[in-house]
């Protein structure tokens, strides 16, 4: 992988012995784990958010139209 410009800038910062990485590729891994971190975390909280709903019993839903949905929006 090549990269220039800010984003070589900004490795160059992360590496070697002002930086907290030995090399670019440790410093990308790092990276790596992180979004997939995140990825895991946010799809934890949608999962948590739609657990309520997914026990639900299918009386406690209501049929609404796209216009429902769109007239209820514009109120906001």
């Amino acid at each position: 992988m090549k990269v220039s410009g800010q984003l070589q800038d900004h490795i160059q910062q992360q590496i070697g012995d002002d930086g907290l990485y030995e090399n670019a590729s440790e410093y990308i891994r790092t990276l790596i784990r992180r979004d997939l971190q995140s990825r895991e975390q946010a799809w934890d909280t949608l999962q948590k958010e739609l657990a309520p709903a997914m026990r639900a019993a299918d009386s406690e839903f209501v049929a609404v139209s796209a216009e429902d949905v769109i007239r209820r929006n514009q109120r906001r």
